[in-house]
């Protein structure tokens, strides 16, 4: 499979099961098992990534590359803070890392990118 379309669908994957995992109530064991896939999610989504040119030409990376740096440092903030019982702390850092991952989804869309030219040309 192909890296850009897998790293499609696990950030869409992601947007959906982030947005089901924030609204759903807290601390069951459901919240926990949905939590632990869509941290999986935004890891693979952020890994992916890498393997992806930057939106310069000729270079490998771009600025969009540190949301993925940014999202990885909260996954693990957010899981050490929840098994340490910081429950304020693990909520500040999933919603950092969501809306990292909302912040590279709304980069795809600038003119130049390759999700751009798909939806709008």
């Amino acid at each position: 499979m192909n890296i850009l379309l897998l790293h499609i669908v696990f950030a869409v994957a992601a947007l959906l099961m982030g947005a089901a995992v924030l609204c759903l109530p807290k601390g069951s064991a459901r919240h926990r098992l949905m939590g632990r896939t869509w941290m999986a999610l935004m890891a693979a989504t952020a890994i992916s990534s890498f393997w992806l040119s930057g939106i310069w030409a000729g270079h490998r990376f771009s600025p969009i590359h540190l949301l993925s740096v940014w999202v990885l440092i909260c996954i693990v903030v957010a899981i050490r803070a929840a098994r340490a019982g910081e429950i304020k702390r693990h909520r500040g850092f999933v919603l950092g890392s969501y809306l990292g991952l909302l912040g590279a989804g709304a980069a795809t869309l600038l003119p130049g990118r390759l999700i751009h030219q798909l939806l709008f040309t």
